[in-house]
């Protein structure tokens, strides 16, 4: 596999088909993507190629696609499955060139690989692939995240990000601006969309949408209704009808600050909100909530604090130091929500911790010879400055977690936390920091410090029936269990490496018992430790 300015080398999962009434080879197949931007199905039981699938068990994603170097697009998360079809997006290489390839949703077919559909959001009229000496609209609303299927209603549900250039939006064509930080539904069969709903309008902050919806039946006045709950980056949770995409909470439209911007760009003047569950954006961040390992680095967090723009969420960046918090981390991220539908209680893993950012005109993002990866040379240059080039753009962007020379963020922990939210009630039932401070600290180095201060995380949690909550996700390298009526860390296991992943629970049908299974890998944003590593775990057999 060639990783070439691939910035993660790892998928966040695989999928799963039974192909009806067939027996024998690949009747059962496993779908896996690669960082080249490959497709491969393998039979489930030999882990061979299915040579009736694509060329030798290969498709070609790049199939469509304009020219671009190496790693500015392949799918970093599991395909779906669903109604024979295999639906994914892809990721698109974040804030560097504004040519970048197209966000284009595609299925094909579970048994031959051949294309179903494709949505274009430049071409919504065209479902197929593009003529010859065509392409698929460059640099449209990718899909990076998973996504989530309803086979009854036939739809599956797709988180979108951001049009090329996260931190620049007078680019944007008027189909860039609709789709973009939405959640899509899209009709399984034929890829045309059924309904959209947008969690940020005319996005400068890389609020992509990165979680996961979570499908659930919700309690209302007139019976269970299908539901999606839509976490995001921002902290809003919004609760979706799945079949219309209506609210079935309210949200409601506010004013958001709209001062500061560079001269070009224009500002939505009101962005949504979900009012009727709480919020997990944190609270504003305050100068007396600088924070720091020693007193000299909290005294430059407050000077910092001082030099840039903060007049709460969603402060535009601009050419002067402005803080985005949450920032780009979350919010929640990619790891999405859990619920136990028995106890009717939502949990929620999720950041607090900020950006600082800075908008870099042309003229000094080039004489900083700041390109971006594989385009204006022959090596990427922006490592050293944290600049994201935008290349073809009128701005590149500096925008970075807002941290102290010595690598402590400057906001006070806790940085992350594991909530407990009753859909009932609609109340936080509890609400604990996630994660110590033992494999983290000052200059990248493990503290070994065994103190709970809530870190930095990402991944999710499943619930079990019997009321447990398991969550990795955490800078520590651990896996945790919580009882999650209250809250309480009943259990927990060291890790060999960073697990950055969402457990999984299922019942051997040879023993009977049941396992909790996650993969170990780390995360280089986390800075947690690498590795390459399955862990499975279950109570003793007599248990």
């Amino acid at each position: 596999v060639d990783t070439t300015n691939a910035a993660f080398g790892h998928c966040r999962g695989v999928g799963y088909y039974r192909v009806p009434d067939a027996g024998g080879v690949c009747a059962e197949r496993i779908y896996t993507n690669t960082i080249d931007a490959r497709l491969i199905a393998l039979d489930a039981q030999t882990g061979k190629p299915c040579e009736g699938f694509g060329k030798s068990g290969i498709v070609d994603l790049k199939q469509g696609l304009t020219e671009a170097p190496k790693g500015y697009y392949y799918v970093t998360s599991a395909p779906t499955v669903a109604r024979g079809r295999i639906v994914l997006g892809g990721w698109i290489s974040d804030g560097q060139w504004v040519g970048s390839p197209a966000g284009v949703i595609r299925a094909f077919d579970a048994v031959t690989g051949k294309l179903s559909w494709a949505f274009d959001a430049g071409r919504p009229d065209r479902s197929g692939e593009p003529p010859a000496g065509e392409f698929y609209t460059r640099a449209t609303p990718n899909s990076w995240a998973p996504m989530s299927a309803d086979e009854a209603l036939g739809l599956v549900y797709v988180p979108t990000g951001n049009a090329a250039g996260d931190y620049i939006g007078m680019q944007r064509r008027p189909f860039d601006e609709e789709w973009t930080s939405s959640v899509a539904a899209l009709d399984i069969e034929t890829g045309r969309p059924r309904w959209k709903f947008q969690t940020v309008h005319h996005d400068l902050w890389d609020y992509d949408v990165a979680s996961q919806p979570t499908l659930v039946d919700w309690p209302s006045p007139q019976g269970m209704r299908p539901a999606l709950i839509q976490p995001t980056k921002r902290g809003e949770i919004f609760v979706l009808d799945r079949t219309t995409g209506e609210p079935i909470l309210p949200v409601t439209e506010r004013a958001v600050p709209t001062r500061g911007a560079v001269p070009e760009e224009r500002i939505a003047p009101t962005q949504p909100f979900s009012d009727a569950l709480p919020s997990f954006r944190g609270a504003a961040v305050e100068e007396k909530s600088m924070w720091g390992i020693t007193p000299l680095d909290q005294l430059w967090c407050r000077i910092k604090f001082r030099e840039a723009r903060y007049e709460g969420t969603l402060t535009p960046p601009g050419l002067t130091p402005s803080i985005t918090y949450p920032g780009f981390l979350g919010g929640s991220n990619w790891g999405g929500v859990s619920v136990d539908l028995d106890r009717r209680l939502m949990i929620v893993n999720s950041n607090h911790v900020g950006n600082y950012a800075r908008m870099v005109t042309r003229a000094e993002a080039d004489a900083m010879g700041v390109h971006a990866l594989g385009i204006g040379g022959t090596k990427a240059k922006t490592e050293g400055y944290g600049i994201a080039p935008q290349t073809g753009g009128l701005y590149a962007a500096k925008a970075l977690p807002f941290m102290s020379p010595i690598f402590a963020p400057c906001q006070q922990p806790p940085w992350g936390r594991i909530s407990a939210v009753d859909l009932v009630t609609r109340k936080l039932v509890w609400s604990e920091p996630l994660g110590t401070a033992r494999d983290s600290g000052p200059l990248g180095m493990a503290s070994r410090l065994p103190f709970r201060v809530g870190a930095p995380n990402l991944g999710g949690a499943v619930t079990t029936r019997s009321g447990l909550t398991f969550i990795a996700a955490a800078q520590d390298n651990y896996l945790r269990a919580f009882d999650t009526e209250t809250g309480k860390v009943l259990w927990r296991a060291r890790l060999a490496a960073g697990g950055q992943a969402s457990p999984m629970t299922y019942r051997s049908a040879a023993s009977g018992r049941q396992f909790v299974a996650l993969s170990a890998g780390g995360h280089t944003f986390l800075n947690t430790t690498k590795g390459d590593y399955v862990y499975a775990f279950a109570l003793p057999g007599k248990q």
